[in-house]
């Protein structure tokens, strides 16, 4: 006997998602108008979730005025695009707002880290590499160490870091490149970029224990 179908009545399914998440899927998920009109909905509640992030991490990046402002249409873009093509993909795990926002929030973070590798000198100043002591966990005592400290650091970073662990290390610490912005750039991946990390730090440390600049026992147990 075939199963009843639960239509025949007048019936509608229960929905498999949360009211607002099932009416989002429903409506992607068909044609016409409504489709059109969810898209622009959509697109501009990507817009300004990209804007406000691209806002909030933008300074430290000196990413201002019209160049903030297309990124943030690049990111929308974008992510509207990879969550119509991955619209099946939505479970229901969370509301589809959220799984929206991880879309927009990745992109923001790939756009950032591209605008890095084709602008790199813009952000690497004397008061970046003057704050590299706290990034690495370092404590001098007082202001004039601090410089000296820095100074210390980037010699290191120059003189005994291979290029890739350079690239790497400058990125994430000094830059604060996204690490899955990163692992995209350079087509590897975070345990790669953990391991050339890890590597990196460890080397520096050894360096300025060497110099007197760190406990050896710290610097082999940070």
């Amino acid at each position: 006997m075939a199963p009843a179908d639960p239509t025949a009545d007048g019936i509608s399914p229960a929905p498999r998602f949360d009211p607002d998440s099932d009416q989002w899927v429903r409506v992607l998920s068909g044609s016409g108008p409504q489709r059109e009109a969810a898209l622009a909905r959509l697109h501009g509640l990507l817009l300004r979730i990209a804007s406000g992030e691209l806002q909030r991490r933008g300074g430290q990046f000196r990413i201002t005025g019209p160049e903030l402002d297309d990124l943030a249409y690049q990111a929308a873009a974008d992510a509207l695009l990879a969550i119509v093509v991955k619209l099946s993909q939505f479970r229901g795990e969370s509301k589809f707002t959220t799984w929206a926002y991880k879309f927009v929030i990745f992109e923001v973070s790939a756009k950032i880290g591209r605008h890095f590798w084709n602008n790199p000198a813009v952000r690497m100043d004397a008061e970046d590499w003057e704050r590299l002591p706290d990034r690495l966990g370092l404590d001098p005592a007082r202001e004039t160490e601090r410089r000296e400290l820095a100074g210390e650091v980037r010699r290191a970073v120059d003189e005994h870091l291979t290029p890739r662990q350079r690239q790497v290390f400058v990125a994430i610490v000094l830059n604060g490149v996204p690490m899955d912005a990163l692992v995209t750039e350079l087509g590897s991946s975070r345990n790669a970029i953990y391991k050339t990390m890890f590597d990196a730090r460890s080397k520096l440390r050894d360096v300025l224990a060497a110099k007197g600049y760190l406990n050896v026992q710290t610097s082999r147990h940070s």
